[in-house]
């Protein structure tokens, strides 16, 4: 029987020839995938379509409030910025631990200080594999982390100004991490300031006005990477009181890189010898060898830095177009 004969038969739609017809989906009230509200540093290049590696949101003031799953590294709900100056300076302790999980370890604070011009993968790393070390070497337990970037009259070839380095900072431990943080205190000062005063500061700040740790006093002690603990052995470097003090009152914790023999150099250091037991080596299962310095590099020569550092600090360089035009001295390139 022909179906077009019985009286409740519907037609089809007519489509021209050689399309297809959309079928429209019932409507549903869908909430968006992630729904945050921004602040105007956050959404960096709006509108731009010069970097499809990281999506980001366009349109006007209404979109604003709304970001895409390639902008996750951006900054969440409830975040304390470091301000940009000493007089709005506040300590970070959002993500700072008050409580210990288990209370027959002692809390220990981790300080990295450094350039980090850009911050890469490797900095963020340095910090996990220190977090292992701890906790599987030793009796203290980890209750927060810190970057601490050196201020601009440390006068180092490559050093973007301190509060895009600040910035990039916090970019990276806002949506990498849940436990790392930033304090700018050190970046703000009008001079150069010696490591050992910015651990004091971290004494300050965590054990002298806050009570340290779960009625305890807090351990804080610097994580470096080998080069940097080579650099001791240096002459006019480093002060024999300064490393006295960084190694007899707070501690190390040296995570090893290509090229570098800490242990050796542990060993034939005076000063470092006599407080190995404040000392950690921090061994590296799977090399990773970012340097900020061939970061830098590979910006001025327009070669993609992806998977290197965050999405969120390329954003951040690309909109501040950090790095292009700068000039470094070549042995200081091919040697890093």
């Amino acid at each position: 029987m022909d179906p077009s004969l019985d009286p409740n038969f519907v037609p089809p739609l007519e489509v021209p020839e050689g399309s297809v017809p959309v079928m429209q989906p019932p409507a549903v009230d869908m909430p968006p995938i992630v729904e945050l509200a921004l602040d105007e540093d956050m959404v960096p290049g709006e509108g731009k379509n010069d970097d499809d590696s990281v999506p980001r949101p366009r349109g006007g003031s209404n979109n604003a409030s709304r970001i895409s799953l390639g902008d996750l590294e951006e900054i969440p709900r409830g975040i304390s910025r470091q301000a940009r100056s000493l007089d709005d300076y506040e300590f970070p302790t959002y993500r700072l631990r008050t409580r210990l999980k288990d209370p027959e370890k002692h809390p220990l604070v981790v300080v990295a200080c450094g350039s980090f011009s850009p911050i890469t993968y490797l900095h963020l790393r340095m910090f996990e594999m220190a977090l292992d070390a701890v906790t599987e070497s030793t009796r203290f337990e980890v209750v927060g982390g810190y970057y601490s970037p050196v201020s601009d009259n440390y006068r180092k070839p490559g050093l973007a100004e301190s509060h895009h380095r600040v910035r990039m900072c916090e970019l990276a431990c806002e949506r990498t991490s849940s436990w790392l943080m930033v304090d700018a205190w050190e970046s703000l000062q009008p001079t150069y300031t010696r490591t050992s005063l910015v651990l004091d500061h971290f004494n300050e700040e965590i054990n002298v006005k806050r009570g340290g740790i779960d009625g305890r006093k807090a351990r804080i002690m610097l994580l470096a990477g080998g080069d940097l603990i080579e650099s001791m052995g240096e002459p006019n470097v480093w002060a024999d009181a300064d490393l006295h003090h960084i190694l007899g009152w707070y501690g190390c914790l040296i995570v090893e890189r290509t090229g570098s023999d800490v242990r050796n150099f542990l060993l034939s250091h005076d000063i470092m010898y006599e407080h190995r037991k404040n000392v950690l080596v921090v061994k590296q299962l799977i090399y990773n060898d970012i340097s900020s310095t061939k970061v830098r590099l590979f910006i001025r020569r327009g070669m993609s830095v992806q998977y290197l550092l965050p999405n969120s600090v390329i954003h951040y360089i690309r909109q501040h177009q950090l790095y292009i035009n700068d000039s470094e001295p070549v042995k200081m390139v091919l040697t890093k």
